[in-house]
């Protein structure tokens, strides 16, 4: 009978987090709230919670509770012509592809933009900015930084392909979404925060050499940080 209301927790909880009810960064209810919720034992709850750890989707940090993580290449069927990210390969993998996409993309936008591509670009810039402290935020104010990026080339492909890929894209390290040591979250995000920045003067510039190296290096950070994260 235990096994079967873990399960079934599990899978709600597992529900919640890939339909998007709860957003990567946000933090899941309290062991208390989910024993009063599914009329469940503390050791069903902590048992469903070890389960979605084991699958990714939940980080649990002591004293600060769980936190939904990117969900995993066995959510909803993607659309046609997209492919579902969830291992630490395939995620390498996109990061790989954004590279190559999103450096081209950054050249383009600093030759192409129209001045209101570029408010759109820096309101989005500054949106992330205020984001600090909120993972789910931050994590969405990314994804639409670079969609803004994509959307100043002035080729509509490069829009679509962004937003087809959607906010799973931004592949955030763990300690961005929940590390207890808050100096260090800080540090973190304040490093993306430059690079950023610096991607947005080089295109407001109209240098489309710098907006490529920068978008470059900003997305190679990425992919730093985030095998760095893995490894703890």
């Amino acid at each position: 009978m235990s096994r079967n209301l873990t399960a079934d927790l599990a899978a709600d909880l597992r529900n919640r987090i890939v339909d998007g009810v709860i957003q990567p960064g946000e933090k899941l209810p309290s062991e208390n709230t989910l024993i009063s919720e599914f009329g469940v034992s503390r050791t069903v709850v902590r048992s469903a919670l070890t389960r979605l750890q084991a699958e990714g989707l939940v980080e649990t940090e002591r004293g600060r509770g769980s936190f939904a993580l990117t969900p995993p290449a066995d959510g909803p069927t993607p659309a046609p012509g997209t492919r579902a990210v969830g291992s630490m390969e395939e995620r390498l993998q996109m990061l790989d592809f954004r590279i190559g996409v999103e450096t081209e993309a950054a050249a383009l936008a600093a030759r192409n933009h129209t001045e209101h591509q570029l408010k759109a670009t820096h309101g989005a810039l500054e949106q992330f900015v205020a984001s600090s402290g909120h993972p789910a935020h931050s994590m969405k104010a990314d994804f639409e930084f670079h969609r803004a990026v994509a959307a100043a080339t002035g080729n509509p492909f490069y829009t679509d392909c962004i937003s087809a890929l959607g906010q799973t894209m931004i592949t955030m390290p763990r300690p961005r979404l929940v590390s207890s040591d808050e100096q260090d979250s800080r540090r973190r995000f304040e490093q993306v925060v430059h690079e950023h920045s610096s991607i947005y003067a080089a295109i407001a510039e109209g240098d489309p050499v710098a907006a490529a190296a920068a978008m470059r290096l900003h997305l190679s950070n990425s992919r730093r940080r985030f095998t760095g994260s893995a490894g703890n």
